[in-house]
This record gives structure tokens, sequence and C-alpha cells, in this order.
């Protein structure tokens, strides 16, 4: 399982700022990112954002504003965040969630022009 290798940093914070809407998360080789929530729920690794193949995902449109209410741990390897819209599928392993961070701004600026060739809004 991703998340689970002995080379693998692991988080040794992970801390929700609600009022910016951002996650902040350190991890143990000293790397801290801060990703917003809708970063988060729109590459959320979900079958239903995601699903089964490239072909098959789903973008994810009008996420602006979207919260995180809630964070679960599952096991030593992953959390399950729940979104203020209702999604709650998806399980962030550490492997998952640092690459996010990694690769933050190739991926944001890949869905805005996702969303501009597909003429949908954050909103």
């Amino acid at each position: 399982m991703a998340g689970l290798s002995a080379h693998s940093p692991i988080p040794t914070e992970i801390r929700l700022h609600q009022r910016s809407r951002v996650l902040e998360l350190s991890f143990s080789d000293g790397a801290r990112f801060e990703l917003s929530c809708e970063y988060l729920r729109v590459f959320s690794p979900s079958a239903e954002v995601r699903g089964h193949s490239p072909a098959q995902a789903k973008l994810q449109t009008g996420k602006r504003n979207v919260q995180i209410a809630a964070i679960e741990p599952v096991g030593n390897y992953a959390v399950k965040l729940v979104f203020d819209d209702g999604h709650d599928s998806g399980l962030y392993s550490w492997d998952y969630l640092y690459e996010l961070g990694i690769k933050h701004e190739q991926n944001w600026q890949q869905y805005l022009a996702q969303l501009e060739a597909a003429g949908a809004s954050r909103e």
C-alpha cells in the first residue's frame, strides 16, 4: 500500500486552517506544504473523481469555496478527508499527500488549463 515504504516521508503534523481553507502538512524529511481545500478536493484520489482510468476522470468544477469538514485517520498510512460538499470517498496516503505537495504548481496549472478548455469555472 502506498505510504508504507520505509523510505517514504510521513507527516509529523497535519493542521487545518479553516479560515483560509488550507491544510498545512509537515513531513519527517523537513518538507512542508500548504494545500488548499479546493486543491485537495479537485485532486481527490477517489474513483468518483479519478475514475478507474485517466479517460474516466471527471473534471471537478465549482469547488473554490469547499471546506474540509473532518480529517479521519486511516491506519498508519493515510487520512480520509471529508469535504463539506459531501465528498468523502478518497483516502489520501502519505505518499499521495507528499506528491500533491511536490507537484502543486504543475498540477494546479494543468487543472486551470482543463477548466479553461472546458469553459468551466472554479465558482
